[in-house]
């Protein structure tokens, strides 16, 4: 009987894990070229804006993948007199208004709003601040994180700060919205995440149970958080239950999520190969292949379609089965 039940698990296991091994690979549907090594990206209905460490947003119409459009930023001045490339940080849209964060001659970020084909500046980098992403909250308001994990929002029109404040003593990791705008996922590198209300910088709630290290990256659809750590754990927070996680055989970089909040997607491997997975089920699906360096961004527009870029020129569009 004990040896029966024994051949039985062995069959069970070997069943489960052909049937993980022999899943279909994913391959990219098409490869955009971007000028320079791209830092962030976002895309629109019909656009795909670019930003990157040489100083350019190239935006390429979806329809044609051709580049129509380039923003350039001026180079910055050292101080040693030397001209380098104006690094872009983080990109944002909405409403044909284009958010940039810059690396100024002093490591200071300038942010700045295109729009209409104009550049405007609107916070200096004689602020002093070391910001790492910003983000539209709406047409007027914008959320900025620094490195130093202090929040801040920022109203364009009246031109000032509606509040500055320091979250915690860990450095930032990433940021995320919720799909309403109106909460802000801050992950750092204590491994801890924090859900904060965008309208007064208040903690609600902090996910800290799944990671034991520095988070990279985090995002959020539909009440449910993913990690990404420098533990190899993708951390799963679902509104209402337990939380849980898996593991990787890397350090996970990156993770996604579908705006239904049912499938997730992490960078796993050395490879470089993206593992989706079912979110209520804790079951992984099939990996998306294609990734030559470190993945750095991954970004769902419906539940069959993404975009996901790497530390090189390349953003890679992929459609799921």
């Amino acid at each position: 009987m004990g040896k029966s039940i024994t051949l039985l698990r062995f069959f069970l296991i070997l069943f489960l894990s052909l049937s993980t091994s022999g899943a279909k690979e994913i391959y990219p549907q098409h490869k955009f070229k971007a000028i320079g090594y791209v830092n962030d990206f976002t895309v629109t209905g019909s656009h795909l804006y670019a930003a990157s460490d040489e100083g350019v947003v190239t935006v390429f119409d979806l329809t044609s993948k051709k580049i129509v459009n380039t923003i350039m930023l001026e180079p910055v001045t050292t101080a040693l007199g030397e001209l380098q490339a104006a690094r872009i940080l983080s990109i944002d849209y909405l409403d044909g208004k284009i958010l940039l964060v810059s690396i100024g001659k002093n490591l200071y970020r300038n942010v700045w709003i295109y729009e209409k084909h104009k550049l405007k500046k609107i916070i200096s980098e004689d602020a002093k601040l070391t910001i790492k992403e910003a983000r539209f909250i709406d047409k007027e308001h914008i959320l900025l994180a620094t490195f130093a994990s202090e929040i801040m929002l920022y109203d364009t029109g009246e031109k000032y700060t509606k509040y500055k404040r320091h979250i915690t003593q860990s450095t930032l990791g990433d940021i995320t919205l919720t799909q309403d705008k109106k909460h802000v996922i801050m992950a750092d590198e204590s491994g801890e995440a924090r859900i904060l209300n965008v309208a007064n910088s208040k903690t609600i709630q902090i996910l800290s149970s799944q990671n034991v290290d520095n988070v990279f990256h985090v995002a959020h659809a539909k009440g449910v958080t993913l990690t990404a750590g420098q533990d190899r754990r993708v951390g799963v927070y679902q509104k209402g239950q337990r939380p849980y996680h898996l593991k990787s055989t890397f350090l996970v970089y990156c993770v996604g999520i579908t705006p239904n909040g049912k499938i997730g997607i992490y960078s796993s491997g050395d490879d470089n190969k993206l593992q989706l997975f079912s979110i209520k089920k804790r079951q992984k699906l099939q990996k998306l292949n294609g990734h030559k360096t470190v993945v750095n961004q991954i970004k769902f527009i419906n539940n069959k379609e993404l975009y996901s870029s790497e530390s090189s020129s390349y953003i890679y569009y992929w459609k799921l089965d």
